[in-house]
């Protein structure tokens, strides 16, 4: 079996599932209560732990002999929660939200931890992040369509998170087959290890560069949703372009995880792929701001989705080789945390904002991405700016 293969057969189902959660549970709650608060109220006790989990979930894997335990026990638990989850209605809100919270918890153990060991399965390193960031991206585009198409085809929303809940469990079998080697260096108290993947993470500066700039273009991110509303009400008088909108950007997105996946576009570092990345999707956007015809933002948005997949592998690249091996796990787990987060900031400040002119949104989320590409500036390895970086993965983290 190939490491692309192992590799894939694990990561897809599994963030899949994560993915079309997010559009599942609500529409399962309009389905069975009439009420779509209460899709909202799941699907953030679903997402929300991974975010306070993800350091401690990044030490255990860090620490752990066996960590594809961790990996198989989080998938297999997340199935089963969706199958619980597929029950609302039957069973009290109450219960689903528990077990959807507990599930979260190991939603890191998935999405940043497995991105840690992508290099265990594929090499060379930049194309084990290329194919990494083809699984993310797969999973943000995949995931919500095969939701949204499963309920009418199976006629029941119910049927749609079985369906994701069987994802998630052909995810976790196949993490058996995975490569997981364990860190080298000695087990130490499990708070010794927080604190150190911490510590790591604030002050090696290229480190901290890397995470800053990853979290603050997220914002941008998370204003996305918002601001295709937004544009479609503004140009069109109609809400019913902004998933087209969207879609455009995930479908850009997807052409370029898949063109770097098959082969290298540039000799450049990551850190200028990586950066460049960023500016480029948020220069193409401002294409979207005058009030032009909705055509125009189309071409705008998928344009600028190409450069997001380059940018993000380039950033697990970053994150991999200047990552210490008994703090790798958590830099990955808490790096991904954060962008969760910077998400959720930027969708509600879009949404205290979407009174205003679209093109001034769309301007704001063009601006942060070009800044968070700017922030790669400051990476303290000056060559790592026009070529190849020069970085030896040294000793232990002390």
């Amino acid at each position: 079996m190939s490491g692309i293969w192992r590799y894939q057969s694990t990561s897809i189902p599994l963030r899949l599932a994560n993915a079309g959660a997010v559009v599942a549970l609500p529409l399962l709650a309009v389905e069975q209560l009439g009420d779509v608060a209460v899709g909202g109220f799941l699907v953030a006790v679903a997402l929300f732990p991974s975010v306070i989990a993800a350091p401690l979930v990044g030490a255990l894997l860090d620490r752990m002999r066996r960590p594809k335990l961790l990996l198989i026990i989080g998938g297999t638990i997340t199935a089963a929660a969706y199958l619980f989850a597929s029950q609302l209605g039957t069973l009290p809100i109450g219960v689903i939200a528990a077990i959807l919270a507990v599930a979260g918890f190991v939603t890191p153990a998935y999405m940043g931890g497995l991105s840690s060991f992508a290099t265990d399965n594929i090499e060379p390193a930049r194309k084990a992040y290329a194919q990494d960031a083809l699984s993310y991206t797969i999973a943000s585009v995949g995931g919500p369509a095969l939701a949204a198409l499963a309920i009418p085809l199976a006629g029941s929303a119910r049927l749609a998170m079985v369906l994701l809940a069987s994802l998630a469990f052909v995810g976790a079998v196949a993490g058996f087959g995975i490569r997981m080697h364990a860190k080298n260096g000695p087990v130490e108290g499990l708070g010794r290890t927080i604190a150190r993947g911490m510590t790591y993470l604030v002050k090696h500066k290229p480190i901290a560069i890397v995470t800053i700039a990853g979290t603050v273009s997220q914002v941008a991110g998370g204003a996305l949703g918002i601001a295709a509303i937004a544009i479609s009400l503004e140009r069109t008088g109609s809400e019913a372009s902004a998933a087209w909108l969207v879609t455009a950007y995930a479908i850009g997105g997807l052409a370029g995880a898949l063109s770097m996946a098959v082969r290298t576009w540039t000799t450049r570092g990551p850190v200028w792929v990586m950066g460049m990345g960023f500016v480029a999707t948020g220069v193409f956007l401002l294409i979207a701001v005058p009030a032009l015809p909705i055509g125009f933002a189309f071409a705008a948005v998928l344009i600028s989705g190409l450069f997001a997949a380059p940018a993000n592998a380039a950033m697990m690249l970053l994150r991999d080789k200047e990552s210490k091996p008994n703090v790798r796990s958590q830099v990955f787990t808490i790096g991904a945390g954060l962008r969760v987060t910077a998400a959720a900031v930027g969708a509600a400040i879009a949404g205290l904002i979407a009174g205003f002119d679209a093109g001034w949104l769309i301007a704001g989320m063009a601006i942060i991405w070009i800044l968070s590409g700017a922030i790669l500036w400051f990476f303290p390895n000056p060559p790592a700016r026009t070529g190849i970086i020069p970085v030896q993965r040294g000793p232990q983290a002390p």
